[in-house]
């Protein structure tokens, strides 16, 4: 009699403790919310264009005296750089 007596509540223990819930029922909602997506665009900075390539070619004669040919697509710039070799090395010999 004792062991059915203890198998009863070893029974009664064990559906007493698979009926309980872990917590109050979570409430389902009943649409799911749209997930928000943030894109942020990486930002550039604009670095100025280098300025127009001149190209020089410098010659020096026997008289230690200098001349020089310039080229570009910038005449602008041409002109800034001849007028600096001729404050630097002097008026070119022709």
């Amino acid at each position: 009699m004792r062991e059915k007596l203890w198998i009863c509540v070893g029974l009664m223990t064990f559906t007493l403790a698979c009926g309980k819930q872990s917590g109050p029922p979570a409430e389902k909602p009943s649409a799911p919310e749209p997930l928000k997506v943030v894109v942020e665009e990486e930002k550039r900075e604009k670095k100025p264009p280098p300025p127009p390539e001149v190209k020089i070619r410098l010659k020096k004669d026997g008289k230690d005296q200098y001349s020089w040919e310039l080229s570009g697509s910038d005449v602008d710039q041409i002109l800034k750089v001849d007028e600096k070799l001729r404050k630097k090395l002097g008026e070119p010999s022709k």
